[in-house]
């Protein structure tokens, strides 16, 4: 019976350091950033920075710097989350190296309405009226408070989502903002780096 008892307690003991390590380590999806696009981003400024930086050194740190700020500001102005918006904007762009029929003078930090040679996309007049219509064009996706917006209207392919809130989360994305089957995986994947920051 003794023996008995000793091994249960020795059972017993490695289950509970087992239990006790496992809520000492933390995996990616534990720091909290939500897939969610109407949640608050958690990252702040400076670490949508040094995440952007650790994948494109080579940027004009002052305009990301600038960019980052600008995302925090409108994001929670409008109730869409941050995070999410950020990664789409690095993945839109290349991380701001474009490249495609977008081009960096044009403030478009999403491809909004970029679809062939004929129709490059949407041209703003400055930085942060770009990502103000970012914000705008993932709220109309994210939501379905039509024209509940906290700030002018400056996303000219707003009132042309519809449904509106077909795209919850960045996997919803898929085949709606994107034809890319895996663009919400991407966005994932860069999530999971940016939980690192």
């Amino acid at each position: 019976m003794a023996l008995f008892f000793k091994k249960n307690i020795y059972a017993l003991s490695i289950l509970l350091a087992l239990l006790l390590l496992a809520s000492c380590t933390s995996s990616p999806s534990a720091k909290g950033i939500s897939r969610n696009l109407a949640d608050s981003g958690i990252k702040s400024s400076d670490s949508l920075y040094k995440f952007f930086m650790a994948h494109n050194p080579m940027a004009n740190k002052k305009l990301v710097k600038r960019l980052s700020a600008y995302y925090i500001k409108e994001a929670g102005t409008e109730g869409i989350n941050s995070d999410c918006a950020w990664v789409q904007m690095c993945l839109e762009t290349g991380f701001l190296k474009f490249g495609n029929l977008v081009t960096s003078d044009m403030h478009n930090y999403c491809g909004l309405g970029a679809i062939d040679e004929e129709h490059r996309g949407e041209v703003f007049e400055t930085e942060l009226l770009g990502v103000r219509a970012h914000i705008q064009h993932l709220h109309a996706y994210a939501t379905t408070e039509k024209y509940k917006l906290k700030n002018e209207l400056v996303d000219p392919r707003y009132k042309w989502v519809s449904p509106r809130g077909k795209a919850k989360d960045i996997y919803s994305l898929s085949g709606t903002w994107a034809a890319d089957t895996e663009y919400g995986s991407k966005l994932d994947a860069l999530l999971e780096s940016l939980e690192q920051f």
